[in-house]
């Protein structure tokens, strides 16, 4: 093994490695909180007696989700992109929107999901503290555009 191969190793260890991102008392009682977790922008929310977490950005446009309204639609909480009211299940990341199919007699309007646009991240209590461990899966989410544009800027926007 060089030095080399040895840094990546820790580089790598070190970004998947959990970050605390305060108080569990605090984040219950503030509901949301924004925070940097190894370079990249999340919110944590806390909803119905859960903690979620994901990326800051919505995956549309970039919007401040931390600045959404979170709802209940079709049985799954949801945030609400305060810029254009794009639908992000907390628990998956799924996108959502409402469709008619008019081949169908009543025609009435269902929620269907675009698939997982918005990045989830792990969130772990210890000790009274929380905190968030970056995903890790394969996959490219619609909100990595908006995670490294940050990443690389950083963002004024980084309040509770």
């Amino acid at each position: 093994m060089d030095l080399h191969s040895s840094i990546e190793t820790l580089d790598k260890a070190k970004a998947v490695a959990p970050v605390c991102v305060g108080k569990e008392d605090e984040i219950k009682q503030s509901q949301r909180i924004t925070a940097r977790v190894h370079d990249r922008e999340v919110v944590v929310f806390y909803h119905g007696g859960k903690f979620y977490a994901m990326d800051r950005h919505c995956y549309h446009a970039g919007g401040p989700l931390h600045r959404g309204e979170i709802e209940d639609i079709n049985g799954q909480p949801c945030i609400i992109c305060p810029w254009h009211k794009y639908k992000i299940t907390l628990a998956t990341g799924e996108g959502l929107y409402q469709a008619i199919n008019p081949t169908e007699p009543s025609a009435a309007p269902k929620w269907r999901s675009k698939g997982i646009k918005q990045r989830t991240h792990k969130v772990t209590i210890d000790n009274g503290s929380v905190y968030v461990t970056l995903s890790d899966l394969p996959i490219r989410c619609d909100s990595d555009y908006y995670a490294d544009k940050y990443k690389k800027t950083g963002s004024s926007d980084t309040k509770k």
